[in-house]
């Protein structure tokens, strides 16, 4: 049965493949050459495609037909790489998938042109959805798109605050991270002609599980390997941004004064050496060990996206499928 659902999950994710490259070719002029040049670049970073095929695994949970649905599917997508252009500006961030990122091949203005332009196509291609509900599916994605910008402000206006909770940083990547995968998976099964309900708990479910997604991003930012994640290793340590691990790190230290002053010094430090910030800090995480915690914090969230999955009426063997595929998320190396 697993076997079977990773063909599934593999076969449209090259369905995928294809239409973004053909929406690249004939969707995509070649003048001006920065402009379209960027968007072009960005698309071919590569990534698991995991929003769009959320779309398509949501459709056909529900008996659609997949086709009809990848419209959305590439929307979903050119949406996630504008915010990912945009986010890199913001973060200053170098690499992004081991390539450098379209700021720093081009430079910040040629960015924010791309990303600009990248958003105007997704609109333009959720347009073209021929569904009879295609206004509501439109309201589920402006929505979720408005919750994402004030996720990324959140997430910005995080890393200056000096008081931040674990439950401020939980309603941070839910708006950031979470809403866009939950938005993915209701779009989907909404074209499939899913009841009200349903399309509820499909966003439930999609919500915990981009959770449990950020959680296990923040987990690798720091512990995963660096010519695998395609990142700046340990970015977020040097950006300060406050993810589980810090925060975590944070509450525990008050009970130990000199890891208290430790962890201050270098979160306070404006003059530093990134690589000696980074091992300074990983070192208090493991002496503390927040990343059992952020991991146990990751399993609890999974959970519960296992639980809106079951209280769907929906076809089990399909259902095995989304357990599958979000249980591979949670487990991802890179």
């Amino acid at each position: 049965m697993q076997v079977q659902g990773l063909k599934n999950i593999s076969l449209f994710q090259d369905a995928i493949q294809k239409e973004l490259q053909k929406f690249s070719e004939k969707e995509l002029p070649s003048s001006p050459e920065k402009l379209y040049g960027s968007i072009k670049y960005a698309l071919t970073l590569g990534g698991k495609r995991t929003r769009p095929l959320a779309v398509l695994l949501g459709c056909d949970l529900f008996g659609g037909a997949v086709t009809n649905a990848m419209p959305a599917a590439i929307t979903v997508e050119l949406f996630h790489n504008f915010t990912l252009v945009h986010d890199d500006i913001m973060d200053a961030a170098p690499l992004r998938r081991n390539a450098a990122t379209v700021h720093k091949k081009w430079n910040t203005n040629v960015a924010i042109l791309g990303g600009d332009a990248m958003l105007v196509k997704a609109y333009q291609l959720l347009n073209t959805l021929n569904v009879k509900n295609k206004s509501e599916i439109i309201d589920v994605f402006n929505s979720v798109a408005l919750k994402v910008c004030e996720g990324q402000q959140m997430d910005m206006d995080y890393e200056t605050m000096n008081e931040v909770t674990i439950a401020d940083y939980l309603l941070m990547i839910e708006l950031k991270t979470a809403v866009l995968l939950a938005g993915s998976f209701k779009i989907g099964a909404l074209i499939a002609g899913a009841n009200s309900a349903d399309a509820d708990k499909m966003y439930e479910f999609g919500k915990q599980v981009g959770i449990t997604f950020q959680l296990k991003d923040d987990i690798l930012d720091v512990y995963g390997e660096t010519n695998k994640f395609g990142k700046q290793k340990g970015g977020d340590i040097i950006s300060n941004k406050k993810t589980f691990l810090l925060l975590k790190a944070l509450e525990l230290s008050k009970q130990n004064a000199v890891i208290n002053r430790e962890l201050h010094k270098w979160v306070n430090a404006i003059d530093f050496n990134e690589e000696e910030k980074v091992n300074a800090v990983v070192g208090i995480y493991n002496t503390l060990e927040v990343k059992k915690m952020a991991e146990e914090e990751m399993i609890k969230q999974y959970n519960r996206a296992l639980e809106a999955l079951n209280s769907i009426g929906a076809d089990e063997e399909k259902k095995k499928q989304l357990s599958l595929f979000s249980n591979s998320l949670m487990n991802r190396e890179v």
